[in-house]
């Protein structure tokens, strides 16, 4: 009995000894390609939340571009005298006077203006979705541009490593030389002056490391201080200039799209505030009950809405000629790209040729 509490004692020292021994190993790091820092990014940076967001909060309301005006409902009295007392029916046999009544109508909308309305509200959300490639597209280039820099940092600091081992070694034989007398104690002190250089050279990228690694840590909307590494594997691709056309890329531009979707959502809400200067009609119905035995009454009214009226257009029409002016100032931006671009394009064309 006694022998066997030894072993389960000493069997739980030997666990207890290989968990704190494994918890004391370091911990590697975690090793992510540009393709999964990407979809990351993709997946979890706020400003690509943003943009779903709004593109959510477009759709849903293009959900409620027919709907009608709600409908109006009343009940009252109408034509009743102040004195109750002509409200029986008088000794004559005349009926008497005043009527309560209910009432309700409603308003048909303009096919053409929910239609235009639809068709405008329907594409709002395209703008955004531009905007949010030509976002993606812009930190997709951020994140290569650390991961890539991150690449020659860590082939850097392999060439550092090499001439660390050949400096060591020159240490090694100046010692050796000095000590035989065959050497002069200058050439080591050289020798470890170099050494030192690497040293600082070390540390100043791994300083570029770490802002690097804290870059994308932010673009992947993570801690900053998060531990991680990359797969310095890469491959080279050859684009030859020959197949590159300059005008399909800057047409297929996602932030000269996005202003394109701008001037078309334009268009399309010109048209909707247009469609609101049209016509629109109604229905009104009224049932009266009377007083000291009048006979039941009612009315039926058939109602149209007319904004043509200088008073009840001025807004439409204003809100026509601002989209016009804002149309014009899209296009000049869109204009402004295509010629950043071209100058752009030419200046990496004269660069190659030179």
């Amino acid at each position: 009995m006694y022998w066997r509490q030894n072993i389960n004692t000493m069997s739980k020292k030997i666990i207890l000894a290989f968990v704190l021994g494994w918890s004391l190993l370091p911990a590697t790091a975690q090793t992510l390609p540009l393709d999964s820092i990407i979809i990351e990014i993709q997946k979890t940076n706020p400003s690509l939340k943003m943009y779903d967001a709004d593109i959510r909060a477009a759709d849903e309301a293009a959900k409620g571009a027919r709907n009608w005006d709600a409908p109006t409902v009343g009940t009252g009295f109408w034509m009743t005298p102040y004195n109750p007392k002509y409200w029986k029916k008088a000794d004559n046999g005349s009926f008497g006077t005043g009527q309560y009544q209910i009432s309700a109508e409603q308003m048909f909308p303009n096919k053409k203006r929910l239609d235009a309305e639809e068709k405008y509200l329907k594409s709002v959300s395209s703008a955004d979705a531009e905007r949010k490639k030509a976002t993606i597209n812009s930190l997709v280039a951020e994140a290569k541009t650390n991961y890539y820099e991150w690449v020659i940092i860590k082939k850097k600091q392999g060439v550092l490593d090499q001439n660390e081992k050949l400096l060591n070694f020159m240490i090694q034989s100046a010692e050796i030389r000095y000590k035989n007398g065959l050497g002069k104690i200058n050439a080591y002190y050289k020798v470890k002056a170099a050494l030192g250089n690497i040293q600082n050279m070390r540390l100043k990228l791994e300083n570029e490391i770490r802002q690097r690694r804290i870059s994308l840590n932010t673009l992947m909307n993570r801690d900053k201080s998060l531990d991680f590494d990359i797969d310095t594997a890469y491959s080279i691709k050859n684009y030859p200039a020959t197949s590159f056309d300059s005008t399909t890329f800057i047409n297929s531009r996602s932030d000269i799209k996005a202003i394109e979707k701008d001037i078309q959502v334009d268009y399309l809400k010109q048209d909707a505030e247009k469609a609101k200067l049209k016509p629109e009609f109604g229905l009104r119905y009224e049932h009266m009950f009377g007083f000291g035995q009048l006979p039941m009454q009612y009315t039926l009214l058939g109602t149209v809405k007319i904004p043509l009226a200088k008073w009840s257009s001025r807004a439409s029409k204003a809100n026509v000629e601002s989209l016009k002016w804002k149309v014009e100032s899209l296009n000049q931006q869109k204009r402004q790209y295509q010629r950043r671009s071209s100058l752009k394009d030419g200046c990496k064309r004269s660069d190659v040729s030179r």
